[in-house]
């Protein structure tokens, strides 16, 4: 079988390592803009079944060309590109998932289930860390009780060495973060759909030494479509990113100031708009690739029969400094490159376009992240 992975970014590097040390794969496309970044990551790699190759993801017939004879396409590129990819993947009769990072991108993949489905074919968007494994862990957790009250899912990949104003590191879209920190958060709260603000919800929370006194507060889009699939299932569901502590009040003063705004402004006969500077000045300030960690815990609250119970996934990665994998492309990598390996070899059995809470096993998902070095603690208790 043949696997075609779009981008040869971070993520993209780590997604081709998770699919390397698998069985059963022919060949794997690795594809970018830049032929030579492509080519570097095919170099470190060092296995002859990674082709690099130059291609354009804006261009439909040289995507068509390069997915039709594979078995399962990967898009590592941004969201924005996702939904003619999916389209391409559905018109060409290959599996497809994606990194997600947009909810109305999302929204439009999922409505592809009709003609996916009629091309004997699986789109899986959101197949990273948050959305992604999150969403899998969840759907797990709740299997496990017979009335669930809540669900508490807490992410974040910091630096392991803060430094200030703001003791955090850039290692994808600021754009993205921009907006995780100013669209509205969905939750579940008392059984409905609701909006919440991000940049609020403060909470304290602690991992091992040395990840303790840290904070956690609502964003937008990491649980995606969680609130919609676990409606009618669970009664309180929200998703807070992990930051070290203080982070929240000084990017919300920033957004308070208008450092985030989107209309322009004019300033000396010039017009300037807010964000697009902010976006300049915290990507050439914040941006780093130095030894980081991704914190998870996922907490589901409920019952089995009339016996309170407790689930609780826990995952702390680090940095790998033996491949120079971050924690975060590693968390995000490994997860997609072991859903794509499941749709290539048939493991994931549903077709249609459809949330990766409802479609992946979660004990085979699992099982192929340990072999890939990522541990998930799993507790229960009364």
């Amino acid at each position: 079988m043949n696997i075609l992975v779009i981008g040869a970014g971070l993520i993209g590097r780590a997604i081709v390592y998770g699919l390397v040390g698998r069985s059963g794969i022919k060949q794997i496309k690795l594809a970018d803009r830049e032929g030579k970044r492509a080519q570097r990551i095919a170099d470190w790699i060092a296995d002859p079944r990674v082709v690099p190759m130059r291609l354009d993801a804006t261009a439909p017939r040289a995507v068509h060309a390069e997915m039709k004879d594979c078995t399962a396409a990967i898009s590592a590129v941004p969201y924005f590109l996702n939904l003619a990819l999916a389209r391409a993947a559905v018109d060409t009769g290959t599996h497809f998932c994606d990194l997600g990072g947009n909810n109305r991108t999302v929204a439009a993949e999922l409505a592809l289930n009709e003609q996916a489905k009629q091309a004997g074919v699986t789109v899986i968007p959101d197949c990273g860390l948050a959305p992604g494994l999150v969403n899998i862990l969840t759907a797990s957790a709740t299997r496990d009780l017979d009335q669930v009250d809540s669900v508490r899912i807490r992410v974040g990949g910091l630096p392991q060495n803060p430094h200030p104003p703001l003791n955090y590191q850039i290692v994808g879209s600021t754009h993205g973060l921009i907006n995780e920190y100013m669209d509205p958060a969905r939750i579940l709260s008392e059984g409905k759909i609701v909006e919440v603000p991000s940049l609020s919800g403060l909470e304290e929370i602690s991992f091992p030494h040395p990840y303790q006194n840290l904070e956690a507060f609502h964003t937008s889009g990491g649980s995606s479509t969680l609130p919609d699939t676990m409606l009618n299932r669970v009664n309180n569901l929200d998703y807070k990113t992990i930051r070290y502590s203080g982070h929240m009040e000084k990017v919300k003063t920033l957004a308070d100031l208008g450092f985030f705004d989107e209309e322009p402004r004019e300033i000396d006969d010039k017009k300037v708009v807010p964000r697009a500077m902010s976006v300049s000045l915290l990507t050439e300030r914040l941006s780093g690739t130095k030894p980081d960690v991704v914190l998870l815990r996922i907490t589901a609250h409920g019952r089995i029969g009339k016996d309170p119970r407790t689930v609780r996934y826990q995952l702390i990665d680090v940095f790998d400094n033996k491949t120079g994998l971050s924690a975060m492309s590693r968390t995000t990598g490994f997860s997609a490159a072991q859903i794509c390996e499941m749709l290539a070899t048939g493991r994931i059995h549903v077709q249609g376009a459809i949330p990766q809470e409802n479609c992946v096993p979660a004990e085979e998902f699992l099982l192929g992240l340990q072999q890939r070095g990522l541990n998930i603690e799993r507790q229960v208790r009364g």
